[in-house]
């Protein structure tokens, strides 16, 4: 924490906020990529609908940079080539 400098107490505060809101969005791309292996082994019908989400949240992450541009096109990357496994072994 600061010491006893008011601009430097509200830098703390705002950096605080920032971080559990990242860590949100964060952890929401996490749930979402779960869901969607969780779904593709099970080959279930909806699972294209959870790669599109997933898809989202990570755009969505990346633009707001919370994670990078290029670590968000390797998870789709990965993530769409792990669907197109999946689909043609069905």
């Amino acid at each position: 924490m600061a010491k006893k400098k008011s601009s430097a107490e509200k830098r703390h505060r705002k950096s605080e906020e920032r971080r559990l809101r990242n860590k949100s969005t964060k952890s929401a791309v996490k749930t979402s990529v779960k869901k969607f292996v969780a779904l593709a082994q099970k080959k279930d019908p909806n699972t294209d609908a959870a790669l599109r989400e997933m898809i989202k949240k990570l755009d969505t992450a990346a633009g707001k940079g919370i994670i990078t541009k290029n670590a968000a096109a390797r998870k789709k990357s990965r993530m769409t080539k792990y669907y197109n496994t999946v689909k043609a072994a069905q």
